[in-house]
């Protein structure tokens, strides 16, 4: 786990950081972490081996040996999985064993990438092994509604709606930058940014059609898109013209998104969207796919637009009719503001820990009366 790895990777250290500020103690496992000198709390590095679909993560090695003796040393009085992979899997099961409750976040929609790539036998083997893996945790924490709704209707029961929230101070309209857009070749320009990881299950495809369209019909438009992956190379062949700046962070990343017109997000696999809530508190105006979690963050024609999914033609028909109408986008990036301002991780990790209390207070009283009935 490294700092600004992924969308999840930046919600853990938020909470790492979190659990510093409170009277709390944690450790966290993960198979990739920081030198010590760059760790909020504690963190141990698991045995893993790397992920054949994407060479960048690791995947741990499912067994609980490898971190038991360190929990054993901790005493944990809750253990939380962010991962339903093998890691998380040996956690429960660890949980389980010792009388420890275990509760969860529902980060990553894994069943969508089977249905994306028209796997189908897996996504239903996704299911059964979710259900089986969240339905025996305490609390399964979702951040967003509409997934949660999906999840309830695959028979997985504790959800918790708590959504994910925003750094704005970090992400804020006084990064935008003219001597930014300058360097990109972009005076008089509109640009439309894309931040994400460049994978084909973020729907690129259809982004790539979008930009064709748009790209063909006028020439005051700039795509720019910040992450990196293993499909930038193929991108880059069906965007030509369009700026690949690679993975940013920091000031970089918030002056990216500040100094630029519009924010699209095409993925149709998101359980949150931190990205298009980061461009929201940053002053810009959001288009992105009517599924997941975009559906839980954009309210249609307020705080943003919402395209048909899978839709290319839509999209490209929504972020020109922003273009050309700066009242509008105007107004929509003003709401989006209002909204992000009030997502602060403060108040989330509040509520965060006073279910932790409810979790543990819960655990314990139901586990003194099966003692009870037992005598």
């Amino acid at each position: 786990m490294k700092p600004g790895h992924d969308g999840v990777t930046r919600v853990l250290y938020r909470l790492a950081e979190s659990v510093k500020h409170r009277e709390a103690q944690a450790v966290f496992f993960s198979p990739m972490v920081p030198p010590e000198d760059q760790q909020p709390v504690p963190m141990v590095r698991v045995p893993s081996v790397v992920f054949p679909l994407h060479r960048e993560y690791r995947l741990a090695i499912p067994s609980h040996a490898s971190f038991a003796s360190e929990l054993r040393k901790f005493r944990p009085d809750l253990i939380h999985i962010n991962s339903p992979c093998t890691l998380g899997h040996a956690a429960v099961r660890y949980a389980h064993v010792h009388n420890i409750p275990a509760v969860a976040t529902y980060h990553t929609h894994f069943p969508s990438y089977a249905r994306y790539y028209k796997i189908k036998p897996l996504e239903g083997m996704g299911w059964n092994y979710l259900r089986g893996l969240y339905n025996s945790c305490q609390r399964l924490y979702v951040p967003s509604r509409p997934i949660l709704e999906e999840l309830v209707q695959h028979g997985i029961n504790n959800t918790y709606f708590l959504p994910h929230g925003v750094d704005t101070s970090a992400f804020h309209p006084h990064y935008r930058s003219l001597g930014w857009r300058n360097a990109l070749g972009a005076p008089g320009k509109n640009i439309i940014l894309f931040v994400g990881r460049l994978v084909w299950e973020k729907d690129l495809r259809v982004l790539a059609a979008a930009y064709q369209r748009i790209h063909e019909s006028r020439r005051d438009v700039l795509f720019v898109l910040v992450g990196d992956g293993p499909i930038r190379s193929e991108l880059e062949q069906m965007m030509p013209g369009a700026r690949f700046l690679g993975y940013q962070s920091g000031e970089s990343l918030a002056t990216a998104y500040a100094s630029s017109d519009l924010f699209v997000m095409p993925s149709t696999t998101e359980t949150f969207g931190n990205v298009t809530l980061e461009a929201m508190a940053s002053g810009i105006a959001p288009v992105c796919a009517n599924a997941g979690g975009a559906r839980g963050i954009i309210q249609p024609g307020i705080t943003g637009l919402l395209a048909e999914p899978g839709n290319p033609q839509v999209l490209a028909e929504h972020l020109m009719a922003l273009l050309d109408n700066p009242g509008k986008r105007a107004e929509l990036a003003d709401q989006a503001l209002r909204f992000a301002r009030r997502q602060t991780w403060e108040s989330v990790f509040d509520e965060l820990f006073a279910d932790y209390h409810s979790v543990v207070h819960e655990y314990k009283s139901t586990a003194a009366g099966r003692r009870r009935k037992a005598a």
